[in-house]
């Protein structure tokens, strides 16, 4: 029987790798950042020489000071097929963290990849610009996950609704 498969997505800096985190120690799901899996895939040798970069992780920890550039990356990369990189992903573990683009969503749910889209929210930080995350979370997710609370509410949330779906 297949595990469960899970799409965390929400602007950056949410909570989207607490959560999972919190998944897979709670429920045993594994999990890729789809940040990590592209820096290894394909963005550090398309920014190395620009930037730098020595390795791939340096690439990826230097995300954040390029955004927009990233997303446009990850979009050409899923040309032909916008759930590409989901794909890869998945072939590696259960829940894919930090997709950003709509239309990778809802080839995804077209191509029935994941059984739960999961938002990830604090009202306390700005929603991140469109040029970097074009995902309606309010309307693109299967649940929204307030972070506001500090961790151990946070985690309180995962487990009660978790404890739910994966019955």
């Amino acid at each position: 029987m297949r595990k469960t498969r899970i799409c965390v997505v929400g602007s950056m800096r949410m909570g989207k790798d607490t959560v999972a985190e919190m998944i897979n120690k709670n429920f045993g799901l594994t999990f890729t950042s789809s940040s990590q899996a592209a820096a290894d895939i394909f963005i550090y040798d398309a920014l190395k020489d620009k930037y730098g970069y020595k390795t791939p992780e340096e690439c990826f920890e230097d995300r954040v000071n390029h955004r927009s550039e990233w997303y446009d990356l990850i979009v050409g990369y899923n040309r032909d097929d916008k759930a590409r990189l989901a794909k890869g992903i998945l072939n590696l573990s259960d829940m894919y963290v930090g997709m950003r683009d709509r239309a990778e969503i809802e080839e995804c749910k077209r191509q029935k990849l994941f059984d739960y889209v999961i938002g990830i929210y604090d009202p306390r930080k700005p929603e991140e610009p469109k040029n970097s995350f074009n995902i309606d979370i309010w309307e693109d997710c299967d649940f929204v996950i307030p972070n506001a609370q500090g961790l151990e509410e946070l985690e309180d949330r995962v487990i009660k609704i978790f404890n739910d779906i994966l019955k």
